[in-house]
């Protein structure tokens, strides 16, 4: 069966949405929500980003319909939220979208995005003119722009918005949004992401927010790498890596990498959020568009290998700092 109707078989609710009311406090951690109308809306895919993303933005007062591949998730986040304005769990994509003024969704990869934006049972078909879908997958500029061109075709807007900021940014609601798209539609929806966003920026036209999640990604992977070969060499030089770390990260040398994954890389920890297999995914989609556009990228093919020596070490699950084992 189709990404948008696997795992929901013959349901007998299979044409309506599920109120789902519960006493359960939620876990996604709340924030300070800047007041802003409620407005009705969907979230399509309940993964590790988007179960606390739907979290933030039911928290921030808005009514959130919920469609999930994997229905029993749906129906632990309706649990989980249950004291929240009108949390549903709908059936399809489809029965997610009726009525939403907006659609959220973030799911795997471009095919998985397809499947629940097109079709008969996409989040497309039940949405009303004028309704605007933000995708914050990251997928290809190529996908953004199809879709974008689908959705138009039907009165609707879309918005590729992919997010930085990993697990721990979704949780606290503290994301960094580079989006795509039509200004108007842009300007909609800003006020109701900012629930789960630290930055929420228009970037420029369709598939902008998914090159600029690629930029994103050629940074962090030479980044990571070469973090990867100054730990590795200070320890091997018998040096005090914590107290060279303090020092250095004072200086130059300081990134969010090293603030944040330095002491876990030398102490060999890396269960830390972005898995290899993401990163690995994101990388591939960054030299494909690399070789589109004819940029030269040696250093991040490279490291995309060096990932695959990781995923071969039975690293596919382990953050991407751990590119420090292949030197150790």
């Amino acid at each position: 069966s189709s990404t948008a109707s696997a795992g929901l078989g013959h349901a007998p609710f299979s044409r309506y949405r599920l109120s789902c009311k519960s006493h359960h406090m939620p876990s996604t951690n709340p924030r300070n929500y800047d007041a802003t109308p409620s407005r009705k809306v969907a979230f399509v895919g309940l993964g590790v980003m988007g179960y606390p993303m739907a979290g933030h933005l039911a928290m921030a007062g808005h009514s959130v319909t919920v469609f999930n591949r994997t229905a029993s998730k749906a129906q632990a986040w309706c649990v989980e939220f249950g004291q929240t304005a009108n949390p549903q769990q709908a059936a399809t994509p489809r029965l997610a979208a009726q009525g939403a003024d907006i659609v959220f969704c973030c799911v795997g990869n471009d095919e998985d995005l397809r499947s629940v934006t097109l079709g008969a049972d996409g989040a497309f078909a039940g949405m009303a003119p004028g309704s605007i879908f933000v995708d914050h997958t990251t997928a290809s500029a190529e996908v953004a722009r199809e879709l974008y061109g689908a959705a138009r075709a039907l009165g609707l807007q879309f918005i590729d918005a992919p997010v930085s900021g990993g697990q721990a940014g979704a949780q606290n609601g503290l994301l960094t949004v580079m989006c795509g798209g039509d200004p108007e539609a842009f300007d909609a929806v800003q006020p109701v992401a900012m629930a789960f966003s630290r930055a929420f920026t228009r970037v420029g036209a369709s598939g902008a927010g998914q090159l600029t999640k690629m930029v994103n990604q050629i940074c962090i992977a030479g980044l990571v790498q070469g973090l990867s070969e100054a730990i590795a060499f200070g320890q091997r030089a018998g040096l005090d890596m914590p107290l060279v770390l303090d020092v250095i990260g004072k200086g130059a040398a300081q990134s969010w990498q090293m603030d944040n994954r330095g002491i876990t890389m030398v102490a060999d920890q890396f269960d830390f959020g972005f898995a290899v297999d993401w990163m690995r995914k994101d990388l591939g989609l960054v030299l494909a568009e690399a070789q589109r556009n004819g940029a030269r990228l040696p250093v991040t093919a490279l490291v995309d290998q060096f990932y695959g020596d990781v995923q071969q070490m039975g690293g596919k699950r382990w953050d991407t700092s751990s590119l420090i084992k292949r030197l150790r």
